[in-house]
């Protein structure tokens, strides 16, 4: 009997197998697209600014990994109500992107939304801002790329850059690009503890230390009709309190450039705009 009712359970078992719908080989695998995706822009958040005004933070993400579109501001790149140009970028890096820039409002704003539309392979999406008090962030947890410590008090300030403006800036001749930062100092920099002999012989360490890059200076496109191209295109130490590099344009046309300061905590974002003839 027992071996009776076993048998039966094995082939219900087998039976309800049977059934169950084969799952293709890539189930669950996210595909990489290095083209042809859309750009999903996001509502980071709303400050209060020290002056007194108010403004609501938008950002992207980029779905592609390798297309960088340009979508000018019109139609397929605009914000409501109110004028469709309130700064937001017209070239689009590659993958997420917070924090990109901040649309000022009346305090009083209210309840209602301002709304950011991209289109882009022909995929239209929008971000949806609102002053909900849950929503308000501090301008230091933009600084701080969104690791601020609200329970800790912190001394570190964010570094000062200036930049020196361009003229008379011709295609496809190279441009130099200097930023004058000043810093307090902190943080200090971390020193990678020192290597520890174990009883077997073997040396160990600190994994737990994070390598801090010093006080530097990155350089993106913010807005432009063709793509920049930056020499050195990886972040630039400061040096007597001097970053130097260099920018081509490819084609004429009215360009933004992004500097981006950082002291290894804080940040702060300097833009230029350069007309290229």
């Amino acid at each position: 009997m027992r071996f009776r009712i076993l048998t039966i359970a094995l082939l219900a078992l087998g039976s309800a197998a049977a059934q169950q719908p084969s799952l293709p080989p890539t189930y669950g695998v996210q595909t990489r697209f290095d083209r042809g995706q859309d750009v999903v822009p996001s509502f980071d958040g709303w400050v209060r600014n020290a002056d007194g005004t108010c403004a609501m933070v938008f950002g992207y993400l980029n779905r592609n990994y390798q297309e960088e579109p340009i979508i000018p501001v019109g139609p397929d790149n605009k914000l409501e109500p109110g004028p469709i140009d309130q700064g937001q970028p017209t070239f689009f890096l590659t993958r997420r992107h917070a924090w990109m820039f901040f649309a000022k409002v009346p305090c009083d704003w209210g309840s209602k939304e301002l709304v950011w539309s991209i289109t882009v392979n022909g995929r239209t999406e929008k971000a949806y801002g609102s002053m909900r008090m849950e929503e308000q962030i501090l301008p230091r947890t933009v600084q701080s790329r969104g690791n601020l410590n609200p329970g800790t008090e912190n001394p570190n300030k964010p570094p000062v850059i200036t930049l020196q403006p361009q003229q008379n800036v011709t295609v496809n001749t190279a441009v130099s690009l200097l930023a004058s930062v000043s810093d307090d100092g902190l943080p200090k920099p971390r020193v990678p503890k020192a290597r520890v002999e174990t009883a077997s012989g073997t040396a160990q360490t600190n994994s737990a230390t994070v390598r801090r890059l010093p006080l530097n200076v990155a350089w993106m496109q913010y807005r432009g009709p063709a793509k920049a191209v930056f020499e050195p295109s990886a972040p630039i130490l400061v040096t007597d309190g001097k970053a130097a590099g260099s920018v081509r344009f490819p084609q004429p046309g009215t360009y933004v450039l992004r500097a981006v300061a950082n002291d290894g905590e804080l940040q702060t974002i300097a833009d230029m705009t350069v007309i290229v003839k």
